[in-house]
């Protein structure tokens, strides 16, 4: 294709988001952006911060449920980052800091005790669930911010146990160990799922930009509230109890908001139970939508057959 003297060699498009024309130009070949189904070329904030934020041809390149999932998850990280800050500055005055009474050896066992149990914790941990978080990654999802905020608690609480603070803290380094394997691994099978091309670490890559866009807003709040919280532990508790309420919520959506489109034994059983009752199979959102998110909860359903035989389908 021929443009006065520009020659039009090659057409690159991934997506419908976005399109290259190849160019020979002054003996040279030379890429440039090209709009496609009508998008502004003008628009270029907007080109600049999908193509930093989104993986490379969304949304073509991910499942359905991505920009659903990744709103919730922004806004269960922003709040985790807020009561994450509470939890330092609890856990900092624990050990010391700010005292004339504290020494530098004293804070520094308490700490390394603290990431020595959370290593043993981190081990035994994926030992024994390892093999549960791939089929049930939203169950141990939802379990690991669940963990996470208790964990936060714990070091809140820390403080006032002077006898037994480096105990405490332990036990918030085990849970935070468990909620390091627990998230990390189901994030893992959630990209896996997410990722539509072969784009794993594009997804992952821009997830981790995504979060630490959010952390960096996270940490523009918190110089506005550290102030406020100092020697208030009522105004500390209370903000605390709002970010969990609010990151537990965002959570709970975020799982809800995934359609997995593969079978587990919970979703098996919801859709075998649909099909032996009417005939009907369920599609995955319908079957998603009724799978539990929380561990300990089961599917079971109960119900007679035409030929009156008793149906007993549970998990």
């Amino acid at each position: 294709k021929m443009e006065g003297s520009e020659n039009v060699i090659a057409t690159e498009k991934y997506g419908s988001q976005a399109a290259w024309r190849y160019r020979v130009r002054d003996g040279e070949i030379r890429r440039e952006r090209a709009s496609v189904n009508g998008a502004t070329p003008g628009n270029a904030i907007a080109r600049t911060l999908k193509s930093v934020f989104l993986p490379q041809g969304y949304p073509e390149s991910v499942s359905e449920d991505y920009l659903r999932y990744q709103i919730w998850d922004t806004m269960q990280a922003f709040s985790s980052s807020l009561s994450g800050t509470l939890a330092t500055q609890a856990s900092l005055r624990g050990v010391g800091v700010g005292s004339q009474e504290a020494t530098v050896a004293a804070a520094t066992v308490t700490w390394l005790l603290k990431d020595g149990t959370g290593m043993l914790g981190r081990i035994m941990f994926a030992w024994l669930k390892g093999s549960k978080l791939d089929s049930e990654a939203k169950k141990w999802r939802l379990f690991a911010d669940v963990l996470n905020d208790m964990a936060m608690f714990v070091e809140i609480a820390a403080p006032y146990f002077p006898p037994v603070f480096t105990l405490i803290l332990c036990i918030a380094g085990v849970f935070k160990s468990i909620v390091g394997v627990a998230g990390g691994a189901t994030r893992a099978a959630l990209t896996v799922h997410q990722a539509r091309r072969n784009n794993m670490a594009d997804i992952s890559a821009k997830d981790g930009s995504q979060e630490t866009l959010v952390n960096l807003a996270g940490l523009l709040v918190s110089l506005v509230l550290i102030p406020l919280v100092t020697d208030n532990p009522t105004l500390t508790f209370i903000l605390f109890f709002l970010f969990t309420i609010l990151h537990l919520f965002t959570n709970y959506k975020a799982v809800r908001s995934v359609v997995m489109e593969t079978l587990n034994e919970a979703r098996l059983s919801i859709v075998l139970h649909r099909y032996l009752l009417d005939g009907r199979i369920l599609s995955p959102a319908d079957a998603n939508q009724k799978e539990p998110v929380f561990l300990g909860m089961s599917w079971s359903a109960t119900t007679i057959t035409e030929n009156g035989h008793l149906l007993n389908l549970q998990h």
